[in-house]
Order: structure tokens, then sequence, then C-alpha cells
């Protein structure tokens, strides 16, 4: 298990004793979640827009359409990309220590745009897999049209971060003897019934997930 390279960027200056410093913790926390926050600077102005993607080794995957200016300027600069998972509220006694269990990472770095055909494909497939486990082998691939509007981003997972809370809330001492309730409602995430299209033909079966 290889540790994370600490940069200026990626050292915590507050809850440092929150900071996770493995790959493993880095890759967990990619693996989980299903939507990142990229930032990147446009016109000289930020802009952070949601969208998905998908790991292979130490390369994180990023796509969107080929006319989009996030990722024409994305390729083009420095970057930032951000991924939270929400596990808990933490109720404590005091508003003031009310906080959030959670998982995030952190990665900046430059991007280089993905012209290889066989890594495009396959950098497509780890996107579509992070989204819906197995929709890859059930689903038609990308034509050459598709493939050609559709931009990739391969970004090192050199410079990142992570960093996690978890348990009960941390009260003032004097304040444990209040008759409030404190503790912890937790977060999950779960699937609900899937819901076909209207012009599904018959005998296809839903994912089940």
């Amino acid at each position: 298990m290889t540790s994370l390279s600490t940069t200026e960027r990626t050292r915590l200056r507050r809850g440092k004793d929150r900071a996770l410093t493995s790959r493993d913790a880095l890759h967990a926390v990619l693996d989980e979640g299903r939507i990142c926050h990229l930032g990147v600077v446009v016109d000289g102005a930020p802009r952070v827009l949601p969208t998905g993607y998908g790991r292979i080794g130490e390369t994180l995957y990023l796509h969107g359409s080929s006319g989009s200016a996030s990722l024409l300027g994305a390729s083009s600069g420095e970057i930032c990309v951000t991924v939270t998972l929400l596990d808990g509220f933490v109720l404590a006694r005091s508003a003031f220590h009310h906080s959030v269990n959670y998982r995030s990472a952190v990665v900046y770095g430059r991007p280089r745009v993905v012209t290889d055909p066989a890594e495009k494909l396959a950098a497509l497939e780890a996107l579509t897999e992070s989204m819906a486990p197995g929709r890859w082998a059930a689903t038609r691939p990308p034509t050459r049209k598709e493939l050609a509007a559709t931009t990739v981003l391969a970004l090192p997972l050199d410079e990142a971060s992570v960093k996690a809370r978890s348990g009960p809330p941390v009260d003032d001492e004097e304040d444990y003897a209040l008759p409030v309730w404190a503790g912890v409602m937790p977060v999950r995430t779960s699937y609900g019934p899937a819901e076909p299209d209207p012009r599904l033909e018959p005998g296809p079966a839903a994912p089940s997930w």
C-alpha cells in the first residue's frame, strides 16, 4: 500500500487528524462515488460542474461533449476534481458543534485529451461501468460519429488528498448534561425500483444492482 505524496496544495491545514494518506483510501472514495465536481477556469472565471467519471489504475477519466467550453478550458490548464461521500449528519448538543460524517477526495493536475482510440474506448467503458455496472456489455457500443462528438480527458492521480470524518459529535464538556438529543443520523444512497422506458421491447430484464 503506497502513500499519497503531499504537496502544498494537498497539505491539510485544518483537521489534519482527518487525513487519509494511502492510495487505497483514495481509490476507495473514487470507486464508490458516482459524480465528481470539475473545477476549471473558463475565460478568466472559475466554473465548477458536476460530471461522471471513471478510474483505471492511477488515471481518472472525465468526458463530455467535444464542443464543451469547460472541457476545452480544462484541457489547456490546471483543474481540480472533487468527490464527496456523505455518510451522516452529526447532531450535537450545540449548534456550533454540528457536523457531517463524510469521505472526500481532491485531485489536482493538468489533464490530457485522450486521442488513442483504444484508450478512449476503455475510458468510456470505465465511465459507463462506474455509473451503471454491467451496462457496457449490455448496450450498443459507440459509433465513430459518437466517439468524435465526445471528448475524454485523462487526469493522473499524482496530486491528491483524502479526508474523512466518522463517529459521534464532540461537544463542550459542560454541554453533555444538556437535555438535547445528540448522535448521528446516517445517510445512505440506494436504488429504487427500476422504471422501464415506455418503448421498451418485451424480454430484456431490468438491472439488479
